[in-house]
């Protein structure tokens, strides 16, 4: 009986060992898998297929700063081109706890369920400090990123304007080329980014909060002359009379200003992301812009003055890159830098001596 128990001992002990043989191995071979690049051509093929893994490696490309994968995401970007550009594309804002992750998640699944897919796209605020990212967008719409018909997309802001990811607008062009028609741009708060999503977006669309003490104080913001619509959102419960006070003090405010070159006029309404209300009037409402805009070819002169502003935008941001990373630059930079500190030069001399280095060269 001993011997049976030994042997069964015996081959217990190598039942075990050979799992860990095929572990080591599938290690080795998923290693092996990621320091294998996908070609431009078959990262475009995926990428037209639908394929979410390519898109989601196209737009870490996109984001790096290493120069060989910026020239294979410009490749891919310029094979999707002729592909892109058959979305609708939604910027949403609205100052911190206004309910923009929600509303989005409850948005978003509304559009998957009306057939359409839906790209969102959420640039998250960067610490000035560790230049780390919560990048937390995803956790936050836990079933909008279980949608089959749904993609979410949290990129890190860094130092660009306002918040707004640089690459953004490349992003796009890759989404649209996946094949979602729906593209959502969240930006971080109201600021200066809004300007930024604005010259992206076809329809802009600000969230706000009923009585947050700011529905006149808007008038003195730039940000509801950029609104196509403002919706009031956490309209339920107690907030639901404030929220229609708030309706018609906002759409006072919206008289004040000319109209449009859109030739439309700002609508405001009232909903709740948490009880799914007033969700379809939202979409109801971008339709009824699309439509206007469409007819009176504003939504394709939009679209070609936002393409000739981040003409100039793309050369500003690559002459600034450019400026920075050059070695003789960066060893003057730092002298002028430690002049400034020291009070025996100002700013000014010293920006004009560095960019007289750019004109001699």
């Amino acid at each position: 009986m001993n011997r049976k128990a030994n042997k069964s001992a015996l081959k217990e002990n190598e039942g075990i060992s050979a799992p860990e043989i095929t572990s080591a191995n599938s290690i080795l071979k998923i290693k092996e898998s990621r320091k294998k690049q996908k070609s431009t051509q078959e990262m475009v093929t995926a990428i037209l297929s639908g394929n979410i893994t390519a898109l989601s490696q196209a737009i870490t490309l996109v984001e790096s700063k290493n120069p060989k994968h910026l020239e294979q995401a410009h490749a891919i970007i310029k094979a999707c081109l002729p592909h892109a550009n058959q979305s609708v594309r939604i910027g949403i804002t609205g100052v911190p706890g206004v309910g923009k992750s929600t509303f989005i998640e409850v948005f978003g699944t509304y559009l998957t369920e009306i057939d359409k897919k839906v790209a969102v796209l959420a640039v998250d605020p960067s610490s000035s400090l560790t230049k780390g990212s919560i990048l937390g967008d995803k956790t936050r719409m836990e079933d909008l990123v279980k949608n089959e018909h749904a993609f979410i997309r949290p990129s890190p802001s860094g130092t660009s304007l306002g918040g707004v990811a640089r690459k953004t607008r490349e992003t796009i062009v890759l989404c649209e080329a996946a094949g979602f028609d729906t593209i959502i741009i969240e930006t971080v708060g109201v600021g200066q980014s809004e300007t930024a999503v604005h010259s992206m977006v076809d329809f802009f669309l600000l969230l706000k909060l009923a009585g947050a003490g700011d529905e006149l104080q808007g008038i003195k913001r730039g940000i509801i002359e950029m609104a196509d619509m403002i919706a009031i959102n956490k309209a339920d419960g107690d907030n639901l009379k404030s929220a229609k006070l708030a309706k018609v003090e906002f759409n006072r405010a919206l008289h004040l200003y000319p109209q449009k070159a859109s030739q439309w006029q700002p609508k405001v309404i009232t909903c709740s992301a948490i009880k799914n209300e007033g969700i379809a009037d939202v979409y109801a409402i971008i339709s009824e812009y699309l439509n206007l805009t469409v007819d009176n070819t504003y939504f394709y002169k939009k679209r070609n003055e936002q393409n000739k502003f981040w003409l100039l935008q793309t050369i500003e941001d690559q002459l600034k890159s450019d400026f920075f990373n050059r070695a003789d630059i960066k060893i003057e930079l730092k002298k002028q830098l430690d002049l400034i500190e020291n009070n025996e030069t100002t700013p000014f001399v010293a920006a004009e001596y560095l960019l007289s280095l750019e004109k001699t060269t």
